[in-house]
């Protein structure tokens, strides 16, 4: 299976969606949202901001391996 790398976050406190391309071997853990200006952390549990905020999990998680948490 190849992974996806497209992922829109969405912004909790504002609903500002941002499309991004995410890092086949690394985790973005902040994320500075452009509308409200908030930095996102991960949620408990979540390895990094696309898990946590995105509309498609980080590869590593997609292809079911291990991550950077």
């Amino acid at each position: 299976m190849t992974a996806l790398t497209a992922s829109t976050l969405t912004c909790p406190n504002c609903g500002t969606q941002t499309t991004g391309e995410m890092p086949l071997d690394a985790c973005i853990y902040f994320f500075d949202c452009p509308g409200c200006e908030a930095q996102l952390k991960p949620l408990s549990g979540d390895c990094c901001v696309y898990c946590s905020y995105g509309d498609v999990k980080c590869p590593p998680i997609q292809e079911q391996r291990a991550c950077c948490a």
